[in-house]
């Protein structure tokens, strides 16, 4: 197949995109396409694929990323099989566009959109309950007239037709070095592994040091969003914590292996309800002990596997508590680290997925695009 991947929201390094999504079509021989905001994010494109960049929309800047997606996507649609969007604000590009109606275009959906419309600092309160309100209907729009494929089962009850899950699973290494190795200073490092956002604990990892028991040490690894990048730089800089801001995902994840507990903060948000973080699932494939905050969908998953512990919401002294039990009770961390891998190895593991993935799409290439288009 010929596919074009878009996005002009996420990082183009984003995992569930450039790493699991366009490595699947890769590996499985068909030609791909990126059109993605790299300058933007001052990121190369990935090897084998054909590149093109575009605007990145962000906060309130989002109609000339929005309008450039739509001439870009108008031009390149006729020579691709398929166009698999990544942002509910490409479906707004490609409404109307009849190069894209002989096309199969796929909105791969990560988020509750309404919920996520909700959280969004940039939209004013007074407009977030239109706002949401305009996002339930553009889903409407698109699953009359796009194929979709969801991130969660829990998804699925927004829409009134099933649609293919992809789920947000991960690669999970042959083998883990093992818990709890020292770093060089000979310390435990407690590891943070994501966006850091406030909506995302920014607040109590920031807080998180200066309540660790002796001997252990904070590491973030992920880019910052404005509003707390100076406080971690600070922290930084004062040598409380090392933050190591955007890695790429395959050498981030080298980077938890050995870690003592890998960190879920995420906030008491509707948009992560039913959401279950990438991170916890990549801590479980390490081998690494989990500490998450009560979502459900975190707390559901933890739990069941016996593979961490869990938090109230926004508080630093519950989680470094937690920290301090796992240092002490090495069979207790042994035990859970055990078993939050043998989890991932059989219910988490994107090999598997992506070969669904792929299917998926060659299935649809093969069906056409729908017949039903309204707009």
């Amino acid at each position: 197949m010929r596919v074009l991947v878009s996005t002009v929201v996420h990082d183009p390094q984003d995992a569930r995109i450039r790493f699991r999504q366009i490595a699947a079509l890769l590996d499985a021989g068909h030609q791909v396409t990126y059109a993605a905001p790299f300058t933007a994010y001052d990121r190369q494109p990935p090897e084998g694929v054909r590149p093109v960049d575009l605007p990145r929309a962000a906060g309130r800047n989002r109609l000339g990323a929005v309008l450039a997606a739509r001439r870009t996507l108008a031009r390149l649609a006729p020579e691709h099989d398929l166009v698999l969007l990544h942002d509910p604000d490409l479906l707004l590009a490609v409404m109307g566009r009849t190069p894209l109606r002989r096309t199969v275009v796929v909105w791969d959906v990560h988020e509750d959109t309404a919920a996520a419309v909700g959280m969004r600092a940039w939209v004013p309160r007074p407009l977030r309950g239109l706002a949401r309100t305009g996002a339930r209907r553009v889903e409407r729009w698109a699953e009359r007239n796009l194929r979709l494929t969801l991130a969660e089962h829990a998804y699925a009850d927004r829409f009134t037709r099933p649609h293919p899950v992809v789920p947000n699973s991960v690669v999970v290494p042959a083998q883990v070095v093992g818990t709890t190795v020292p770093d060089e200073a000979g310390n435990l490092r407690v590891v943070y592994l994501g966006r850091v956002t406030t909506a995302r604990g920014a607040r109590v990892l920031l807080d998180l040091p200066r309540l660790l028991p002796d001997g252990t040490v904070l590491e973030v690894i992920g880019p910052a969003d404005d509003d707390v990048r100076p406080a971690l730089e600070a922290a930084r800089g004062a040598g409380t914590l090392t933050w190591r801001g955007f890695v790429p995902n395959d050498e981030a994840l080298h980077l938890i292996d050995g870690a003592l507990v890998g960190l879920s903060l995420l906030r008491d948000e509707p948009n992560y309800a039913h959401s279950r973080p990438t991170k916890v699932m990549e801590y479980m494939a390490h081998g690494v002990a989990v500490v998450t905050t009560p979502n459900p969908a975190s707390r559901e998953l933890v739990e069941r596997a016996d593979a961490g512990v869990v938090v109230p919401f926004d508080d630093a002294s519950a989680v470094a508590g937690e920290v301090r039990r796992l240092v002490e009770d090495e069979e207790l961390r042994t035990r859970m680290a055990a078993a939050g891998r043998e989890t991932a190895q059989s219910e988490f593991d994107w090999t598997v997925d992506a070969q669904r993935f792929v299917a998926t799409l060659e299935a649809w290439v093969s069906a056409g695009p729908p017949r039903s288009r309204k707009a």
